[in-house]
């Protein structure tokens, strides 16, 4: 049985830290489909489409890594795409009573559907989307926490 892994998240802008993650899960999983949440109650500095493209290019040498959007319930997605592992982050020890509640709801909507948890190497455990939009937003640089494909579409934003 091949096992799939989807890795969910807005990716608003994808980090590093996402890239070691997506890394990391397509060595270990035959297929990895890292989905894009739409997310609009986040208010997602890019468009659902923007994002897909930027992790498409960001995430380009994973030849077993697929990226989608969605906008349904994750379980739901998870189903439709024949997978059968949930793959979320863990950053920081805050992070973990969210993530339980969300792997145990989403184990009482689907229970053939196992959730995992990463966590992300030292060198990016502190990056997080948020940081770095409010660093960007500033004109500062971040450089050292996105691919500069990343920082090009970043210092476009702010700069308009």
């Amino acid at each position: 049985m091949t096992v799939v892994a989807v890795y969910p998240g807005t990716f608003d802008p994808v980090t590093n830290g996402h890239s070691d993650l997506v890394s990391r899960a397509s060595g270990l999983f035959d297929k990895v489909i890292v989905a894009i949440a739409a997310s609009p109650s986040k208010a997602p500095l890019f468009d659902l489409e923007h994002r897909i493209r930027l992790a498409e290019q960001v995430l380009h040498q994973h030849n077993n890594v697929e990226i989608c959007g969605f906008s349904d319930l994750l379980v739901d997605f998870v189903r439709n795409r024949q997978a059968n592992v949930i793959l979320r982050g863990l950053r920081v020890v805050s992070d973990f009573e969210f993530e339980m509640q969300l792997a145990s709801m989403n184990r009482h909507l689907a229970p053939e559907i196992e959730t995992l948890f990463l966590t992300p190497s030292e060198k990016s455990s502190f990056i997080s989307s948020s940081l770095v939009k409010e660093i960007a937003s500033h004109h500062g640089d971040v450089s050292k926490f996105v691919n500069p494909l990343v920082v090009k579409e970043l210092s476009n934003k702010y700069t308009t």
